[in-house]
């Protein structure tokens, strides 16, 4: 047993470390059982009788045992570990987390596939999440990210379009390469975060060996109460490493699982994952004159000109004692800041302060935040808020449940008043369309001229030709048009590659 891997070992461990003696089964209320395998009927070959109680506890649980799968990012894996400061930036941020060289803050990380459903392999091609939970003494902040610097959409309103097209087609449940490409093809932002997609960063070697980006700008705002613009990037301290297609073709049909196990296994080890942690400032004045928008999630902010600062490194230390009881209801929303972290005018950040936080009240109940692995433990709830299905707290006891009250109700805090910033805004109300408006194409053509090598270009045209020559020939000519306007090498080579895929079919 000693040659297997400790995710294999698992329950041989659990069975070794147990230092009491083995337990009696019991009800879910606690009666013990003297029979487990058999229900009770009337005589040997009887039917089976309403008050078998023992039989009905468990069948209730086990037909509720599963809870909603999340829309997005359904399978994944997580671990527990603390994030340390180890640069000072209160001259940006006067959030706690980052008030002290060397103070440690505990933390949640999920890692996740973005379309896959439960049981879809690890190592398809996919964009991955990269979710951080921070326990600090100001409550939970949540940052939600991915390993890509850059999403697809900017507005909101296609995000649910965007996650459909890339599941299944509703009739005949089946990926489907026409609606993938009709939608990519037919909103031309997408093409940074389609090619980051098909590009090598797309088959990662498990969750330990990517970066992570916050990917969304967030505004910061100093002890002074001064405000500034920030993008968050994690960069992998095990180095990058990808899959190539076919490696990830070979893990998926005998290992499926092979990031959440390489996950388990590092940290089961000892061999401890970390990332570091840097911030990108843009001031207000350049943010002003900026000649992109700084607030579009399609494009990323040159690091020539807005610099990495260190901040600190996440550190992953313990592997979660039961996967449902802390990954699965592991909840996570944008909206969980922290005094001296703002949402800023990024649209699809906007959308998501809502969008989080409902889907975990579907999936979760109400009262998801009382869950121990959500609960912001490290500060006292004191809120106005009561009731609802599954509280499971003493319900706040007899403090009043309205505001405001004479009668010691909590009070509003002081420190939160003075960072709390003025955001002045001016503009007429109005949908205001930007698929055609903002500049789709400079960013993606530098990605293809300067980030990709010869030998990355090859892989990235070889990886979509494989797909695009699945979907519809109208199509796969849309995608080459927009290619082209990327860069004419990038379309030239993109029609070559997909006119011998034609060949090699017939």
């Amino acid at each position: 047993m000693c040659s297997r891997d400790p995710a294999s070992n698992q329950l041989i461990d659990f069975k070794n470390n147990d230092a009491e003696a083995q337990k009696d089964c019991t009800t879910s209320g606690g009666t013990p059982i003297g029979v487990k395998d058999a229900i009770q009927t009337v005589g040997p070959r009887g039917p089976a009788l309403l008050q078998d109680f023992v039989f009905l506890d468990e069948m209730s649980s086990f037909d509720t045992e599963r809870i909603p799968e999340r829309v997005a990012y359904a399978k994944g894996a997580g671990a527990f570990g603390y994030f340390e400061c180890t640069h000072d930036i209160s001259k940006f941020c006067a959030a706690s987390v980052f008030d002290k060289i060397k103070k440690r803050t505990a933390i949640a990380m999920r890692f996740s596939v973005a379309c896959g459903e439960n049981g879809s392999a690890d190592t398809v091609r996919e964009q991955r999440g990269f979710a951080i939970k921070f326990y600090t003494e100001d409550g939970v902040w949540d940052l939600v990210g991915c390993n890509m610097p850059v999403y697809y959409v900017r507005d909101p309103s296609l995000f649910p379009s965007l996650i459909h097209a890339q599941k299944r087609n509703p009739q005949t449940h089946l990926r489907d390469p026409d609606m993938f490409w009709d939608f990519m093809t037919l909103r031309p932002e997408t093409l940074h975060a389609l090619l980051m997609y098909f590009s090598d960063r797309g088959t990662p070697d498990g969750y330990r060996h990517m970066h992570g980006y916050g990917a969304h700008t967030y505004r910061l705002v100093n002890p002074s109460g001064e405000t500034f613009y920030c993008k968050f990037h994690f960069k992998t301290d095990q180095g990058i490493k990808n899959m190539d297609a076919r490696r990830c073709s070979e893990l998926m049909s005998y290992d499926p699982d092979y990031s959440i196990r390489d996950l388990y296994n590092a940290i089961k080890k000892g061999n401890y994952p970390s990332w570091s942690m840097f911030i990108q400032i843009m001031l207000n004045e350049e943010a002003k004159k900026c000649k992109f928008n700084p607030f579009d999630v399609t494009k990323v902010w040159p690091q020539k000109d807005y610099p990495l600062l260190p901040v600190g490194r996440l550190v992953l230390d313990r592997n979660p004692t039961n996967y449902f009881t802390e990954m699965e209801q592991l909840a996570f929303s944008p909206a969980h800041f922290i005094p001296g972290i703002e949402p800023s005018p990024d649209k699809m950040l906007q959308g998501r302060l809502f969008a989080y936080g409902d889907s975990q009240r579907y999936r979760l109940g109400i009262n998801y935040m009382q869950i121990p692995v959500n609960c912001p433990y490290r500060v006292q709830v004191k809120n106005f808020q009561r009731d609802g299905s599954m509280c499971v707290t003493d319900n706040q006891d007899g403090a009043p449940n309205y505001f405001p009250n004479s009668f010691c109700g909590p009070k509003e805090s002081s420190r939160a008043l003075a960072l709390q910033t003025c955001c002045p805004v001016a503009g007429d109300v109005y949908r205001y369309m930007s698929g055609d408006t903002e500049d789709n194409f400079s960013q993606v053509t530098d990605f293809w001229t300067y980030t990709l090598d010869n030998c990355g270009r090859k892989r990235l045209v070889r990886n979509i030709s494989e797909h695009l020559s699945n979907a519809s020939q109208f199509l796969q000519e849309r995608a080459i048009k927009l290619f082209t306007m990327v860069h004419s090498d990038f379309g030239r080579l993109m029609t070559e590659a997909l006119n011998t895929a034609r060949i090699s079919k017939f």
